[in-house]
């Protein structure tokens, strides 16, 4: 049986340049139905801060979130690791007060600035060793700031994924509070029903 570890590997090997041009035909990745993407919009008017700040979007794909952040006022930089992705997010968020950089999601590119918001969706499950990547994610959150993390289990043979149990056990070292909000019984938000395990963990740092 595959284990975690061999699953990650296999994650973290597909070719995302090759994925790129199709990866926003997916409903929750392009969020090109009006009702998909206002029911993400609506998700981050809740999940962000009320003012204008800075949001850190990792794993930022084609930049359909970030372009929804940066819609409602923020500041946002973007990071992937796919030179595809990267070209794709940069021509979606063309005219925003944003930046999209080429970089590792487990360790971005950023220096010593700090952000208001790490932003990450479907990403944290890839990478090894989740507990020491939030622990560098939290050096780079204002204090005061929070993570916003999208994840969830998929699968039912060899299930692939995070828990949410898991996850906030993972953020107690890092995080003053952490609360779940859970996806999986919204279905506009993934363009049609779900029934695996998809959530929001919203932490405060």
């Amino acid at each position: 049986m595959t284990n975690e570890s061999d699953r990650r590997t296999a994650d973290a090997e597909v070719d995302w340049d090759a994925q790129a041009a199709a990866f926003d035909d997916e409903p929750d990745h392009g969020l090109r139905a009006p009702e998909v993407r206002a029911a993400w919009a609506d998700r981050l008017r809740d999940w962000l801060p009320g003012h204008p700040a800075d949001v850190l979007d990792l794993g930022c794909g084609t930049g359909s979130l970030s372009l929804l952040a940066a819609e409602q006022g923020h500041r946002v930089t973007g990071v992937d690791s796919s030179p595809a992705m990267v070209g794709l997010a940069r021509a979606k968020l063309a005219g925003r007060e944003a930046v999209v950089l080429r970089g590792n999601a487990a360790s971005p590119p950023v220096g010593l600035r700090r952000y208001d918001v790490v932003l990450v969706r479907h990403v944290l499950w890839t990478l090894p060793d989740p507990a020491r990547v939030l622990r560098h994610w939290r050096t780079l959150v204002r204090p005061g700031g929070r993570f916003v993390l999208v994840e969830g289990v998929w699968g039912t043979l060899s299930p692939v994924g995070i828990p949410a149990a898991r996850l906030v056990s993972l953020l107690e070292p890092v995080a003053l509070h952490a609360r779940v909000e859970r996806l999986s019984g919204d279905p506009v938000l993934w363009g049609r029903a779900v029934d695996d395990e998809r959530y929001a963990v919203l932490a405060t740092v």
